[in-house]
């Protein structure tokens, strides 16, 4: 098989990178891809950058036994602790959330004052203040750790009062200082769009960093030759007589297939069919 035949990687610490996900289908709709969630590990917001580092490493050992071509890292938390020791163990490209969102918000702040929301991990790491400052250190950077969006997201309480009492509790200092744009530092984060938007207020653009990760990956794959541009009439007519949901896409976690399979359809928007546990199939180390 042409490394460019190759599916890409994608990993989060759950069910998070499927926000990361269902863009990178609409941004390369023909290339297959494995997708990777560390649910044994999860949250992996509230670990050592050692400990993240360590199962980061892990997971792309998994996805590498796809033999794939690329790795998303579709988690702002290992973005942020992870990815240069990724990079600098793996020879394949290897892409996180942090640096296209970024990018993102500097070409979309207009007064230069960004906003940045994430989990502890990631806002303490200083990792989206230091990148958009070696991209523009004229810009003024201010973070807020919102770390009950996640369980909230999870449990499905995406709006209401007590959604909307949390939401201003974490974002009316943000507001307070008058930014103009927030990226959203979190996969989880998206579905709770509309809340945010409501309690930042109409004249903050929120930036969905898994939008622009996945431009990016269609990017670099162009740049580095690694497109997939095979198929054929018959191929994509195979491909529309499947499932919509598992168009060339496999799922696999290292824990709770099931509960991640409900959840994720809330994520990703579609059914999922089958989910399959490392476990079950390849020794996990």
């Amino acid at each position: 098989m042409l490394m460019k035949e190759k599916p890409i990687g994608i990993f989060d610490s759950g069910i998070g990178g499927l926000t990361v996900l269902r863009q990178v289908r609409r941004e390369v709709p023909k290339e297959d891809i494995v997708y990777f969630g560390d649910t044994a590990h999860v949250p992996y917001g509230t670990k050592s950058k050692e400990t993240i580092t360590k199962f980061s490493v892990e997971n792309v050992k998994f996805l590498q036994t796809f033999e794939v071509k690329a790795v998303v890292v579709a988690c702002n938390t290992a973005s942020s602790l992870s990815l240069d020791a990724l990079k600098a163990m793996f020879s394949i490209p290897i892409i996180g959330v942090i640096e296209p969102g970024a990018k993102r918000a500097l070409e979309t702040t207009k007064n230069g004052r960004v906003g940045v929301i994430g989990t502890k991990a990631t806002i303490h790491s200083g990792s989206y203040e230091a990148c958009l400052k070696q991209l523009d250190p004229s810009v003024k950077v201010f973070s807020g750790a919102c770390p009950l969006f996640v369980p909230l997201v999870e449990e499905g309480w995406l709006d209401g009062p007590v959604v909307s009492k949390v939401a201003h509790v974490y974002l009316d200092q943000l507001k307070s200082f008058k930014i103009d744009t927030l990226i959203l530092g979190c996969t989880h984060y998206p579905l709770l769009a509309e809340t945010i938007q409501k309690t930042i207020g109409p004249r903050v653009r929120l930036v969905n960093s898994a939008e622009e990760t996945a431009r990016q990956t269609r990017v670099m794959l162009d740049r580095l030759g690694l497109s997939d541009r095979r198929k054929d009439q018959q191929v994509e007519l195979q491909k529309m007589r499947r499932r919509k949901d598992q168009q060339s896409t496999t799922f696999y976690v290292s824990d709770e297939p099931e509960q991640f399979r409900m959840l994720g359809e809330r994520f990703l928007g579609q059914s999922i069919q089958s989910v399959a546990k490392v476990g079950d199939c390849f020794s996990y180390v």
